[in-house]
């Protein structure tokens, strides 16, 4: 694939990639955003209602 450029070690194997940011930017975001997702599945979660009136109550959100 082009702007992808695979980096191997002294027996043949893949131990890193390197992407051609001006070629393929939108999919790095892409495959970042799906790594911080991941790294973030057993945090708690909040309802939007509550985190809006969290953001209420701190004066950050109106209406």
């Amino acid at each position: 694939m082009a702007g992808i450029k695979f980096v191997t070690d002294e027996k043949g194997q893949k131990v890193a990639v390197q992407i051609d940011l001006k070629k393929l930017g939108d999919l790095w975001e892409d495959f970042y955003d799906n790594l911080i997702a991941k790294q973030r599945i057993d945090e708690p979660r909040e309802s939007l209602d509550s985190v809006k009136a969290i953001l209420r109550k701190k004066g950050r959100l109106h209406a």
